[in-house]
């Protein structure tokens, strides 16, 4: 079976993101830290909702969410 993976868009400084990661990590799935800082688009797409992740599928989920949220997301959508 092949691995789960997620995106997490972030940027530096962004504490919210920090807090993001760390629900990231206490799941089974991994995921890649993408910064928008480096692609205008993004930043257009992203630069006021920030943290976002992204399913390989392209579903997202919004910050706030807790861990509870985030496992369900993982599980609908991975």
């Amino acid at each position: 079976m092949a691995q789960k993976h997620l995106l997490l868009y972030f940027t530096d400084g962004c504490h919210l993101c920090d807090d993001a990661q760390r629900l990231l990590q206490q799941t089974s799935v991994s995921y890649s830290k993408v910064d928008i800082i480096d692609d205008p688009q993004l930043v257009a797409l992203y630069g006021y909702s920030i943290p976002v992740i992204q399913s390989e599928n392209g579903n997202t989920i919004n910050w706030p969410f807790d861990l509870q949220q985030l496992n369900d997301f993982i599980n609908l959508h991975l």
